[in-house]
């Protein structure tokens, strides 16, 4: 009799139920003199037990503040040790932590601040072509005049914090509406902050520690709530997979803003008591490979375009990867060559690939050191531990035979607990018996291994930030010569695909694509901007006027592959 597409991956332990504070709390008990985190660009370690100093110092910064229990407090930044502590911090005080990617501009942090109600934001003052005091300026002009932060608009913000990571003293801020990090901490030193000191019955591992933005092919960004046990159990049973311990070092180029870093970096690392060692604020391939040999990095995650990077810098020698032993490459579509030049090349016999989305907490596959070559190369691998994966036919629902390519499913502990104020979105990914719908075409075969066939969603994957069509198609409409556009992915050697779009100018409107990158700059993320753009007459449609994207994708990458380039 053939099988159903149903695994499920029991455990030789249960689950956690514990707090990312109580975590971290067990980790500053067992190792306090351990090494807990390295930022090479601010030239500054932390032990366990001194990072436990900022934590508190931090929180009773926020308590004095008047957040509490289930108030967001968001971070806007890059990668860098202040972002941890802010983290953990809120996690101690029972706050909901609010990832804000650094690439947004005004548009897209407006919605971010808005619909998950901010009440404390964190920020750089700029970071590179980023100039985030510019920005809130522009949102907040009275802060700027010393006056309180009273914005209709935003009625849940009452805190705005600027801190520089390079500086070890007070930031220069445009007025005395802003605080900075010593302002914060300033008269803090009350000792150890106790969870059961004030936050009685709140105590609760299945309440949200964390939002993560993502997109449904709505367009507008969707606030993802992740709760401490979503998260906590994640983390550790990917280390688990990693066989990760306390001397352990890994080597921290994915953003901490994204599910990768929040929780397969950082979480990952407190749970097991090893140490993070931030090789660069933002991705440097040359920065990446010095840290590894610098910090004698055991561990190494990345994007699949990460790794690329790194193999093919000038500066890549084999000889100083001799540490590594392990890491996860997920993110983006990884090519089993790609998987052997890590192997052999980095000298790292353990990579992994693993596969999930932020709606998972992330991680729902992942492959294993004991996997045959072919499984650790070909697939995602297997359910991690307490979790149920089916895949069910697209057309009639029902689950699909081992074998037959269908919808991607998932229910368990890591299923997140919906998308914040959006009952109908959160209906739509998770059904009433609780399966997430990923929206992600596989097969699965007879040992419940998952090859990843393409996706159903209208999503395009650049470089492992997902970017979807129609929030960049509404963009773009906007702009006065604009009379139609439609925006889809093409394939694409070094980022996995690029952002492409043809447009439909106005009767008698001028623009040259050049124009059209400018436009996209001044209101959407760098990644989101497209690369390849096209001006039309008209569209390819069915025969009832919808446009036939899919016919557009082909057309663009044969004329690429062709040689064709963009019209300016």
């Amino acid at each position: 009799m053939s099988l159903l597409s149903y695994d499920h991956r029991g455990g030789d332990e249960g689950l956690k139920f514990a707090t990312i504070s109580a975590v971290f709390n067990q980790a500053v008990k067992n190792f306090p003199d351990h090494e807990a985190v390295v930022s090479l660009s601010q030239q500054q370690r932390m032990t366990y037990g001194e990072m436990a100093g900022a934590v508190d110092e931090l929180a009773w910064g926020l308590l004095e503040l008047g957040n509490g229990p289930g108030d967001r407090i968001g971070i806007w930044a890059v990668n860098n040790i202040q972002w941890l502590l802010v983290q953990l911090a809120c996690a101690r005080i029972g706050g909901v932590l609010v990832n804000i990617n650094p690439g947004y501009r005004t548009s897209e942090l407006t919605h971010a601040l808005k619909l998950a109600g901010v009440k404390t934001l964190f920020a750089m003052p700029s970071f590179r072509a980023s100039n985030y005091l510019q920005i809130l300026m522009g949102l907040f002009p009275d802060l700027g005049r010393g006056h309180e932060l009273d914005e209709p608009d935003f009625p849940e913000l009452e805190h705005i914090v600027i801190y520089d990571p390079d500086l070890t003293g007070p930031v220069n801020l445009p007025g005395p509406g802003f605080l900075g990090w010593n302002d914060v901490v300033a008269g803090s030193g009350q000792g150890p902050v106790r969870e059961e000191d004030f936050m009685g019955e709140y105590i609760d591992p299945d309440l949200p520690a964390n939002i993560q933005f993502t997109s449904g092919t709505t367009g507008a960004p969707k606030a993802v709530v992740l709760s401490h046990h979503n998260m906590v159990n994640n983390a550790y049973f990917a280390g688990r997979r990693m066989k990760l311990t306390k001397d352990d070092r890994l080597c921290v180029p994915v953003p901490y803003y994204h599910c990768f870093g929040t929780v397969l970096a950082s979480i990952l690392c407190i749970g097991c008591g090893a140490c993070q060692v931030i090789a660069c604020a933002h991705f440097d391939p040359g920065l990446v490979l010095g840290a590894i040999c610098q910090e004698r990095c055991t561990v190494i995650h990345g994007v699949p375009t990460m790794f690329i990077a790194e193999l093919d810098h000038p500066g890549f020698k084999r000889e100083q990867m001799k540490t590594l032993r392990t890491g996860i490459m997920a993110g983006a579509p990884c090519s089993p060559s790609l998987i052997k030049r890590v192997i052999e090349e980095m000298d790292c016999p353990d990579i992994l690939i693993a596969y999930g989305e932020t709606e998972a907490s992330p991680l729902t596959h992942m492959t294993a050191a004991s996997d045959s070559f072919f499984c650790r190369t070909q697939t995602v691998g297997r359910g991690l531990p307490h979790q149920e994966t089916k895949v069910i036919d697209v057309g009639s629902g029902r689950v699909a035979q081992r074998g037959e390519v269908g919808e991607i499913c998932f229910r368990g502990y890591h299923v997140m607990k919906g998308y914040y104020k959006n009952e109908s979105a959160t209906r739509e990914a998770i059904d009433d018996a609780g399966w997430l719908h990923s929206g992600d075409l596989g097969v699965m075969d007879e040992n419940g291994f998952v090859q990843i066939t393409g996706r159903l969603k209208n999503m395009i994957i650049r470089g492992g930030e997902n970017v979807f069509p129609r929030e960049i198609e509404e963009y773009i409409y906007n702009h006065q010569q604009v009379g139609e556009v439609a925006v889809f992915g093409v394939e694409d050697d070094y980022w996995g695909e690029e952002v492409a779009a043809w447009i439909r100018l106005r009767e008698g409107g001028r623009m040259s694509a050049e124009e059209v990158r400018d436009y996209c700059r001044q209101g959407l993320a760098h990644f989101k901007v497209p690369r390849h753009i096209r001006f039309v007459d008209q569209f390819p449609m069915t025969v009832t006027g919808k446009i036939q994207k899919f016919r557009m994708r082909q057309l663009m990458e044969d004329e690429l592959k062709k040689g064709g380039r963009d019209e300016d």
